[in-house]
C-alpha cells in the first residue's frame, strides 16, 4: 500500500490525515464524516466557531458544495485554481454545518499541490482542512512540522516544504463584487487584473473566514516587530522579498522558538506597509506578535 493509499484508507475510517499543500499544511478530513469533522477540531483544539476550508481538486468537485457558480467564480477559478485562493460562497446543503460554524456560507480552494490534488481525486470527495497545528499557534509548513505537533495521533503524507508558506488568500464572491477577508499571496491587483473593471475589489473583516483572532500564528516566546536590529535577543531579518519572507515565516518562528533568547525580534523595512505584495505576510506577522515598534 502506498502513502495516498494509506492516507485514504485513513480517511475511510473517519480519521483525519496531514496534507501537504502550496500554503502550509492542512489537516484534512473528509467532508461526509462528521466524526472526522469533530476530529479536526478535537486534535487541533479548536473551537467549533471557526469555520474550515473545504479542498477540491477541481471545479467540477466545487460546483455542488454552493448554490450556485457564478461568473466572477468561473473567472477567479479558470485563473488562480490550482492555487493560494478560497472563494467563499453560498453553501448547499451537502456541506455541513459542522464545517461552516453554522454559517450559510463555505470557503473552497483547489490546491496547488500534486500530492494533495492526489489524494482528493482519488479519495473522490472534498476534504476539509484547517492548517495542522494547534490552535492559535504557528502553521506547519513541512511533515516535521506536523508531527512536532501531533507525534503518532495524525497520519503525515510527505510534501516537501510548503513553497508559498502563508495561509491562502480569502475572498467573499458576489455578483458584481469581491470582499477579500484574509490577505495572502494573491493581492487585490492580482484580482483585478483577471476582472471585469466593473467588479469592486476591496479588503474587509469577516467572521465567514479563518483566521481572524487578534492573536494567531504565535510561537511560545514573544515576538516583537522591529525596524531596528536589536542588540539581543532572536533576530530575524526579514528578506527583501515577499515571496521569500512568507516562505521562510513560519519555519524561521519555530526555529527561533527553540533557542535560548527570551524574546524573538522580526526586523522590516518601513516601506514595506504600503506595498502591496507585503500585506499577506504583514497580516501573519502582526497577529503573531506580542509587541510592535514597527507599525
Amino acid at each position: 500500500m502506498n502513502e495516498i493509499d494509506k492516507a485514504i484508507h485513513h480517511l475511510q475510517n473517519n480519521d483525519v490525515v496531514g496534507m501537504p499543500t502550496e500554503t502550509v499544511y492542512g489537516l484534512a478530513g473528509s467532508i461526509e464524516s462528521e466524526e472526522s469533522i469533530k476530529k479536526i477540531f478535537s486534535t487541533k483544539e479548536r473551537p467549533f466557531f471557526d469555520p474550515l476550508i473545504v479542498h477540491v481538486s477541481n471545479t467540477e468537485m466545487a460546483r455542488p458544495l454552493v448554490k450556485s457558480w457564478p461568473p466572477i467564480a468561473q473567472t477567479l477559478a479558470e485563473h488562480f485554481w490550482p492555487g493560494p485562493l478560497t472563494m467563499v460562497l453560498p453553501k448547499s446543503d451537502i456541506v455541513s454545518d459542522l464545517i461552516t460554524s453554522g454559517l450559510d456560507s463555505v470557503g473552497i480552494r483547489c490546491p496547488n499541490h500534486p500530492i494533495a490534488l492526489e489524494l482528493i481525486s482519488n479519495f473522490a470527495i472534498p476534504l476539509a482542512a484547517p492548517s495542522a497545528n494547534k490552535f492559535t499557534k504557528t502553521s506547519p509548513t513541512t511533515k516535521d512540522h506536523v508531527e512536532s505537533e501531533f507525534g503518532d495521533d495524525v497520519f503525515v503524507l510527505e510534501g516537501g516544504v510548503c513553497h508559498v508558506g502563508i495561509e491562502s488568500t480569502v475572498a467573499g464572491i458576489f455578483d458584481d463584487e469581491v470582499k477579500i477577508y484574509r490577505p495572502g499571496m494573491i493581492t487585490k491587483e492580482d484580482l483585478k487584473k483577471v476582472l471585469p473593471s466593473k467588479v469592486k475589489v476591496e479588503y474587509t473583516q469577516s467572521p465567514v473566514a479563518p483566521g481572524q483572532m487578534k492573536h494567531h500564528y504565535m510561537p511560545n516566546k514573544p515576538v516583537i516587530l522591529t525596524k531596528e536590529s536589536p542588540q539581543s535577543g532572536a533576530v530575524w531579518i526579514v528578506p527583501d522579498s515577499p515571496a521569500i519572507a512568507a516562505r521562510q515565516l513560519y519555519s524561521k518562528l519555530r526555529e527561533l522558538d527553540k533557542g535560548k533568547e527570551e524574546k524573538i525580534y522580526i526586523v522590516l523595512q518601513e516601506s514595506y506597509k504600503d506595498n502591496e505584495a507585503w500585506r499577506g505576510f504583514l497580516n501573519r506577522v502582526d497577529k503573531a506578535k506580542s509587541e510592535n515598534f514597527y507599525f
